[in-house]
């Protein structure tokens, strides 16, 4: 069996690849990659950072965001998001951003993985999952950012916050929140 022929056995579809993980199975890395490119079997992602596409009905399909975000930190502790997640908590934000989020804590920055792009925010904590009062919370830390009117979106924060499980949300503002979050979220507010 050619070397090639080796490696490509080794490949999953759907599945991301630094170079590294692809030189545990070929003697001339490099070289292999660049056929496997030129021939379509694999797709670049970024530099050292290869896919290998799933075929679809439609066609191929794109890396899931969460497995090339994974790829590229090398680890598991990362939260994927987008502003647009602050418009399901109903506090007027209705805007639609094209942006994704990635909390970490390894990198910062701008960065276009698989031709979408990412801005990586390297934070101290962050949730496993997005909840509705880490959501909250992440609204008011970046309001300064949002496009809406941010008095009209704090007074609707704050009617919200009201209808909210008070231990979990102080637990929220105490982890995750900014000075003008813990500010916004005091306990006489809340009570």
């Amino acid at each position: 069996m050619s070397k090639i022929k080796e490696l490509t056995k080794h490949l999953r579809r759907g599945k991301v690849y630094r170079r590294v993980e692809l030189e545990l199975w070929s003697n001339a890395v490099d070289r292999h990659i660049a056929e496997l490119l030129e021939d379509k079997t694999l797709q670049r992602l970024s530099p050292g950072l290869y896919y290998y596409p799933r075929k679809t009905a439609f066609g191929v399909a794109p890396p899931d965001e969460e497995t090339l975000v994974r790829s590229f930190l090398k680890e598991d502790e990362f939260l994927l998001m987008s502003p647009n997640d602050y418009n399901t908590l109903g506090v007027g934000t209705t805007q639609l951003y094209n942006k994704r989020l990635v909390y970490n804590h390894k990198r910062h920055g701008k960065f276009v993985l698989g031709g979408r792009t990412f801005f990586f925010h390297v934070k101290p904590r962050f949730p496993k999952k997005l909840t509705t009062e880490f959501l909250l919370v992440d609204l008011v830390n970046n309001l300064d950012k949002l496009a809406e009117d941010p008095n009209e979106v704090l007074t609707n924060v704050k009617d919200r916050a009201k209808t909210l499980n008070t231990a979990k949300l102080l637990k929220a503002v105490k982890n995750y929140g900014g000075v003008q979050a813990k500010k916004v979220f005091s306990t006489d507010l809340i009570h």
